[in-house]
């Protein structure tokens, strides 16, 4: 080698050196950063972990790591650390509070409370069937007028919907017929008059031997057969509307009347009116129909389901749409024993007094039937309910125990009015607490706080 490159050589030299050692120190430093990195890792990881666990605990663990330290802190002589509420651990203060309490008052406090009890009652179930009915007049109470002679109406002296006595005049009616039946009357009794003297002048024939026995028989039958007639012509009279006034005041033709008086047969209110002034009617039609709406008839339509519930004579509740604070009472007088194909209901027929007219005829109403079920059940007073969130207690009086009260779950029903059904709970004849109960439950909250 020449001697210049060896002089280079030794010139390059420390070059080389000090690369190598930056190289190695560079090689270093990247060795502790990774170090470091690596630990600070691991103490995460630690930290999380202890947090985690931590999270993790169950309160009973907590309690029982507490109760641990409690006692070893009692053992070394020490008196454990009081905590604040808001730093307690949590007991299961939500099963102590689903427990029932016993409230303890002195008797001031009960007298200052105004507690006052009552005993759980036990009535008969009732079920109630509700069924649409219609108000219709009382047929048995409906009076027909009819013409009792043929004739031209003259006059109407009432209106549809108007109240009438009995007696009262309702129509006039002229009647050719009634005058020839007046004038009929007339001539037999003018000819039972003539056989009456033909009689008589015939018995006095007869005592002297002038006239015969048979001829006496005849004369006599003859008087009694005209005698008949007067009578039925004198009934018919009556009939066709005469009085027996005007009757016996018919004395000759002078006395005919051709007009006859329609009058009210009962009290009651027109319902009906066929009639008008100068119409023709013949005897037999219905004039008038007069009816007494002092009771009514609701027929209602009872399905075949509710034909075990309702009997003759159970009572019915009326309920008028018109007036729906009111409710009338009445009573099953009847029951079709037919049903209805297309429906499959029968008709009911319940009377109702209805002595105010608050039922007009056609009105729809409500008809509810109450029928017994059989079964028993224990009503409290809804005051004596109080509501711990979805639970219902009752507060009864503890026997023997003056002051104190015990805490009662119950099971609730149905409400009827003021009273509730207990299912479970109470006992009918057991004395639970109605003045004073929110009071009680406010003293058994303070106990579950204990405070």
């Amino acid at each position: 080698m020449e001697p210049d490159e060896r002089e280079i050589e030794r010139g390059e030299e420390p070059l080389v050196e000090q690369h190598r050692a930056r190289r190695a120190r560079s090689g270093v430093g990247a060795w502790v950063l990774k170090g470091v990195l690596a630990l600070v890792l691991v103490l995460v990881g630690v930290v999380g972990g202890v947090v985690w666990s931590e999270r993790r605990t169950s309160p009973s663990a907590r309690v029982a790591s507490s109760s641990d330290a409690k006692g070893n802190s009692a053992q070394s002589g020490q008196a454990a650390p009081t905590l604040p509420p808001s730093q307690r651990p949590d007991t299961g203060g939500n099963a102590t509070a689903e427990e029932p309490v016993e409230v303890s008052l002195t008797p001031e406090a009960v007298e200052r409370a105004g507690i006052k009890t009552t005993a759980a009652r036990s009535e008969t179930s009732a079920a109630t069937v509700t069924v649409p009915g219609t108000v219709m007049s009382n047929a048995y109470r409906d009076t027909k007028v009819n013409a009792l002679v043929g004739g031209i109406v003259r006059r109407v002296g009432v209106e549809l919907g108007q109240a009438v006595t009995r007696g009262q005049d309702l129509a006039v009616i002229f009647s050719n017929d009634l005058a020839e039946a007046q004038m009929k009357y007339l001539s037999m009794q003018a000819m039972l008059t003539a056989d009456r003297q033909k009689l008589e002048r015939t018995e006095q024939l007869a005592k002297i031997g002038a006239a015969s026995r048979q001829e006496l028989e005849e004369i006599t039958a003859t008087h009694h057969a005209h005698d008949t007639e007067v009578a039925a012509a004198r009934q018919r009279l009556l009939l066709l509307g005469l009085t027996a006034q005007q009757v016996g005041a018919l004395r000759d033709a002078s006395h005919v009347v051709s007009e006859v008086m329609v009058t009210a047969p009962s009290d009651g209110v027109i319902i009906l009116r066929n009639v008008n002034p100068g119409q023709v009617v013949a005897a037999g039609q219905e004039l008038f129909t007069v009816t007494d709406l002092s009771t009514v008839w609701v027929i209602g339509d009872l399905y075949e389901k509710d034909f075990a519930s309702v009997r003759v004579g159970s009572e019915a509740t009326i309920s008028v749409p018109a007036a729906p604070r009111e409710t009338l009472r009445g009573r099953v007088t009847y029951i079709d024993p037919r049903v209805e194909v297309a429906t499959r209901t029968a008709k009911v027929r319940v009377e109702v007094p209805n002595a105010r007219g608050d039922l007009r005829l056609g009105m729809y109403v409500s008809v509810s039937f109450q029928s017994a079920a059989g079964e028993r059940r224990t009503l409290v007073p809804k005051a004596a309910v109080q509501m711990l969130g979805d639970r219902a207690v009752v507060y009864v009086p503890v026997p023997d125990g003056e002051g104190r009260f015990a805490e009662r779950p119950v099971r609730l029903g149905s409400t009827s009015g003021d009273f509730v059904q207990v299912l479970e709970g109470v006992k009918p004849g057991e004395r639970v607490v109605t003045e004073g109960s929110f009071l009680l439950r406010a003293e058994a909250a303070r106990t579950r706080s204990g405070s």
